[in-house]
């Protein structure tokens, strides 16, 4: 009997980091502290996908060269200094990584904080820049600058 071959992309290691983010969101649902934020529930959905796009190795973790990932796919590279910073004020400077509860507080939380602001930052350009579709159009000499 031959062995079924799954697709590659991580589904079966991703699964019980998904469990385990899903735990942290019920935690964070159950907090008294969050009960007042609006749209709770979609929000932490939306913080467990976009954690789960950058935790490149699926640990539970974004390590320093995931957040320089994160940092250029949005085109805006940072320095291994500012990285470590950015990381650093997300941890309390207790961590080199970034786990999923130290993201949610920071995306939850009142504090000002550089990936906080890059993430919303994202969002909003995904939101407002909708992409052309079809070909371009089409111009003449005249309207060249």
């Amino acid at each position: 009997m031959a062995a079924r071959r799954r697709p590659s992309g991580g589904g079966l290691r991703r699964a019980p980091q998904d469990g385990r983010l899903e735990e942290i969101n019920k935690e964070f649902l159950c907090d008294p502290k969050f009960s007042d934020e609006e749209d709770l529930e979609e929000k932490l959905a939306v913080f467990k996908e976009k954690y789960m796009e950058f935790d490149l190795n699926n640990q539970g973790e974004i390590d320093l060269m995931s957040v320089k990932r994160m940092m250029e796919k949005m085109g805006a590279p940072k320095t291994h200094l500012e990285l470590k910073k950015m990381i650093s004020e997300v941890t309390g400077g207790v961590s080199e990584t970034i786990s999923y509860q130290d993201f949610v507080n920071v995306m939850l939380g009142k504090r000002s904080a550089v990936l906080k602001l890059v993430m919303m930052f994202e969002g909003k350009a995904h939101e407002s820049n909708p992409k052309p579709s079809g070909p371009p159009p089409e111009r003449d000499i005249a309207s060249l600058p």
